[in-house]
């Protein structure tokens, strides 16, 4: 296993001492200041494709909640180090998926201007079948919105064109603009986030994002959709350009309930939760599994999230040793707690006495990261080295037998098991540094069920995680919140998917001192947030294409 380099730790670590503090749980929240900015080289520009989930929420915005956009007919979404933001960047649209997005654009025209519609967006009277005028009312706004930028006049004589010429065949006006709205919905100024940027007049090799492409990416990280009018005109009126004028449209954004969308998108990227709609596991095997258990534990988790970070405003670490969470009479069932409610989810605090704690506790990381048929102590360590420490595992070598013994005399246990399996020289390296930690799970089951044997042996759940010993899931979650990656580890991911990209060595100030101001606002989720939007690190992107050169 190589981890990655956290030599910034040490700075974070000097700097917080620094503010003359004892300890970080002593830390103060102080408003936010931009006197943490430091210098750094800006990350990539990138343009990244709307998701699935991003590209509903767009055309529901424009057009409202009752329209139908099948999401799953769309070009599917890509994981990229780990995150859909990032594959969304990478990943270029298949023959299939423009043929998708062409479909879905004429379906969404199509109900959209159906009579029962069409007054939303059709503020004036038609006097032909084509009227220049009156399509020119009606698309110029429509476009502005949906590209998230102004419109030239080229661009919009064009969709005009479009709709008079469709209008004039077919004899109808609201016929002939439902070729225009498919043409807006099939640009790749709405399909994409372009990222242009306005190069800095001092050195070429810099750049920021304009106010447009700047409304759109915090627009997209707040709440996982298109700008609203209001950040639109905040764009345009030069208020994003203004230290005072961002201020108050990123407070705007974090106050608003649709927040709370963009927390969820957020979580259900870095803990990839949509592989839990699809959840496998053989029944015969955890009599507990159902169909409808991948979706529950999914949705429990992202509830209990959104509590976390906006009802109870929590320090991030807590959320390792919290026992708050939510459940549905499925998820009630599988804790072993009464349902708080007979429909839907509701709030429970899980007994003191129970090993089920926090983030590692929940049955949706419990499921995933486990088979079809059994445990895996080696895939649970690895999502605690992953996406809570940002601490990167190799892959085994090719060629090299995987397989974990099958039970024995001598072996009955899967920690016995596993140290069996350890004995390869190939495998040991990184089995050392993943089943100590996966192990202090053993007492949870490939769904997330408690129990306390296994092959009719007791399971010891002990463990260590990077020195600190534990007895078993609940002092394994204890050790993770003092962990010294923890922090700097959730401020790497937030980054990560706000800008787009993986961070960069040039990057490296900026996470510093994002890291400090996590701490200096009590390690509070919407703090980072705060601080990350108003951070330069969130508009500045660097001009020197790939081969070196501006």
């Amino acid at each position: 296993m190589q981890r990655l380099d956290w030599r910034k730790s040490a700075l974070v670590a000097l700097a917080v001492l620094a503010m003359g503090c004892a300890g970080d749980d002593e830390l103060e929240p102080a408003g936010p200041s931009r006197s943490f900015v430091q210098p750094f080289d800006p990350g990539p520009r990138v343009m990244q494709r709307l998701t699935r989930a991003q590209y509903v929420n767009a055309v529901r915005d424009l057009f409202g909640e009752d329209v139908v956009v099948v999401a799953s007919a769309l070009e599917p979404d890509a994981v990229r180090d780990g995150f859909f933001a990032i594959g969304a960047a990478q990943t270029s649209v298949s023959s299939r998926g423009v043929e998708q997005y062409e479909r879905a654009a004429y379906q969404i025209a199509s109900q959209v201007l159906a009579p029962e519609r069409r007054e939303r967006i059709v503020s004036c009277a038609p006097s032909a079948a084509a009227d220049e005028t009156c399509a020119r009312e009606v698309l110029a706004p429509l476009a502005q919105r949906a590209w998230r930028r102004p419109v030239i006049d080229e661009e919009l004589t064009a969709l005009v064109g479009v709709a008079v010429e469709a209008a004039t065949v077919l004899e109808d006006f609201h016929a002939g603009l439902e070729y225009a709205l498919a043409a807006i919905l099939q640009s790749p100024d709405f399909l994409y986030r372009p990222q242009t940027g306005v190069i800095d007049e001092g050195d070429p090799s810099r750049g920021t994002l304009d106010a447009y492409e700047l409304a759109t990416r915090l627009s997209f990280f707040f709440w996982n959709t298109i700008p609203d009018d209001a950040l639109l005109a905040a764009a345009q009126s030069g208020a994003l350009d203004d230290p005072e004028g961002l201020d108050a449209e990123i407070d705007r954004l974090l106050e608003s309930p649709r927040a709370r969308a963009g927390i969820r998108a957020f979580a259900d990227d870095w803990l990839q939760l949509g592989a839990l709609e699809d959840l496998s596991k053989d029944p015969m095997v955890f009599t507990a599994a159902s169909p409808d258990l991948g979706p529950a534990a999914r949705e429990g988790t992202l509830r209990t999230i959104e509590h976390f970070v906006f009802d109870l405003d929590g320090d991030y670490r807590d959320l390792m040793t919290t026992r708050e969470t939510f459940v549905d009479r499925r998820l009630a069932a599988l804790y072993v707690v009464r349902a708080p409610a007979s429909e839907g989810f509701g709030l429970v605090e899980l007994p003191e006495s129970s090993a089920r704690r926090g983030l590692l506790g929940q049955a949706s990381i419990l499921a995933m990261w486990a088979h079809p048929v059994s445990t895996s102590p080696t895939l649970r360590g690895r999502f605690v080295r992953e996406a809570l420490l940002c601490q990167q595992v190799l892959p085994p070598p090719v060629g090299v037998d995987t397989a974990i013994p099958e039970p024995s005399a001598d072996a009955r246990t899967l920690r016995e098991r596993l140290a069996s399996h350890r004995e390869n020289e190939f495998c040991a390296g990184c089995h050392a540094q993943l089943d100590p930690i996966g192990l202090g799970l053993e007492q949870f089951d490939g769904v997330g069920r408690f129990r306390t044997r296994d092959e009719d042996v007791p399971i010891d759940a002990s463990g260590e995680l990077d020195g600190v010993a534990f007895a078993d899931a609940s002092e394994l979650a204890l050790a993770l919140r003092g962990h010294p990656a923890l922090v700097p580890c959730f401020v790497d991911r937030m980054m990560t998917y706000a800008g787009g990209h993986v961070l960069t060595d040039g990057e490296d100030a900026a996470h510093q001192a994002l890291t400090i101001e996590l701490a200096r606002e009590g390690y509070r989720v919407r703090g980072l947030m705060r601080a990350i939007a108003r951070h330069p690190f969130f508009r500045g992107v660097s001009m020197v294409s790939e081969e070196g050169t501006p």
